[in-house]
């Protein structure tokens, strides 16, 4: 059983999220909280698998309240709903720890789905976003951040050429469907490597390979793509 705490300032909008998840098996909803406070506090208490945390909220915001769980090293993980498919929110939420994002007009099948990849460990970003987060991230980075040798880097001399391969792939923002069409790999055995070059790397989940993947240039945005574009 998936337990999740709901954390929203809109008490419709938290109905309907309770509704959603308590209709659906394998998930139960255990607590609420419409700031960031509470929300802190509520975690804290109930320890649920999987925090789905609204981003704007009067008060502690929803990064403030990522950071504080990320912190507290609890087993929570936090899945970030917001309105817009790509905001000024999304690289303070990577930053403070959120393990994905949804949009909040997603399927219910697509949240449900997200709710579980995060509570088994996986990272979650809406499709069609990770591109555009990743190309607006790349603009975060400081300008020399391509200019290191990847190869130098200790994380990456553990990595077979196979695991290197699917780092890169990772790094363009490709899910394990999209890795098995183009290396000509079964789901299983991709997902099996991505497990095994996180452990390598040293990265909690898929979201923080990227963000490597970016700081050792292994990847980079694509040409006349800039935040906020």
């Amino acid at each position: 059983m998936t337990t999740v705490v709901i954390v929203d300032d809109q008490p419709l909008q938290r109905f309907g999220f309770r509704m959603l998840l308590e209709s659906a098996p394998g998930t139960e909803v255990v607590g609420e909280a419409d700031n960031g406070v509470l929300a802190v506090r509520k975690v804290a208490e109930l320890r649920p698998d999987v925090v789905l945390m609204d981003v704007r909220m009067p008060g502690m915001d929803g990064i403030e309240a990522t950071r504080r769980i990320v912190a507290s090293g609890g087993r929570s993980r936090v899945l970030v709903l917001t309105t817009f498919d790509l905001d000024e929110y999304a690289h303070a939420a990577l930053r403070a720890g959120a393990s994905g994002f949804l949009l909040k007009d997603a399927l219910p099948e697509e949240l449900l789905a997200g709710i579980r990849a995060v509570a088994s460990g996986d990272a979650v970003i809406a499709p069609g976003l990770t591109r555009r987060l990743l190309d607006a991230y790349a603009h975060h980075l400081p300008g020399q951040a391509t200019a290191r040798q990847p190869a130098t880097d200790p994380r990456l001399r553990s990595l077979t050429e196979r695991e290197h391969e699917i780092l890169l792939a990772i790094g363009q923002g490709w899910s394990n469907g999209e890795i098995a069409e183009h290396l000509v790999l079964s789901e299983s055995t991709v997902k099996t490597h991505v497990g095994r070059v996180l452990a390598k790397i040293g990265a909690r989940d898929r979201i923080q390979a990227v963000i490597l993947a970016y700081d050792l240039g292994l990847a980079r945005p694509r040409p006349g793509h800039h935040a906020g574009h």
